[in-house]
């Protein structure tokens, strides 16, 4: 379990297909600390320490995980958002993320507004129903806050969120380009209850 509150930026240095996909990923993280089996959000999916040196740790990626994940975060050179694993009596700064991606956003716009960014993405029409404005959206492994949502013709929905600089230049996100893929988390709670009304309505 995560916060969506990133604690580093990693740099895949080293991608080899095994049976899986083997990723060495550079960090600042003090890796004394982080024990082999451990989970750190890598943009936003759950991944687990496999191995690990002074100023490295490796993970192995499904071939699921890598279908159903932004096309692109996968190869030597990728920049990921990074963040450990909640643990109890960690501060709650964002809302509580799991680290499953629920699907792939596609980045439609980009503009300053203010000191910040606007970043506007679509979505499958399946997480309209889950997006709500002043709702909470984990995009990459951050926890941001939906600004608007709006419902495309073609049954997908899009929706805009703003990037402050701090969280711009602490993140992948102030590098986010028309046209990316981003990973997409909603709220779990969202998740739950949308769930909960298709069960009543059967």
């Amino acid at each position: 379990m995560f916060t969506g509150i990133v604690t580093d930026v990693g740099t895949v240095r080293k991608a080899e297909q095994r049976g899986d996909l083997r990723l060495e990923i550079a960090t600042g993280y003090d890796l004394a600390t982080v024990d082999l089996g451990a989970s750190i959000s890598c943009s936003g999916v759950c991944l687990t320490v496999v191995d690990k040196g002074d100023d490295w740790f490796a993970v192995d990626v499904s071939g699921e995980t890598v279908s159903r994940t932004a096309a692109g975060h996968w190869r030597e050179g990728a920049k990921l958002n990074l963040e450990r694993s909640l643990r109890l009596g960690d501060e709650l700064g964002g809302h509580i993320v799991i680290g499953h991606v629920d699907a792939v956003a596609t980045v439609s716009a980009v503009r300053p507004e203010g000191d910040s960014q606007r970043i506007d993405v679509t979505v499958p029409r399946e997480l309209a129903p889950m997006i709500a404005p002043k709702g909470s959206i984990t995009l990459d492994g951050v926890s941001l806050t939906v600004n608007s949502v709006s419902d495309a013709a073609d049954g997908s929905v899009g929706f805009g969120v703003n990037i402050i600089p701090h969280t711009a230049h602490e993140t992948t996100l102030g590098e986010t380009a028309p046209g990316q893929q981003l990973n997409v988390e909603i709220d779990v709670l969202a998740r739950y209850i949308e769930r909960m009304i298709a069960a009543r309505s059967q």
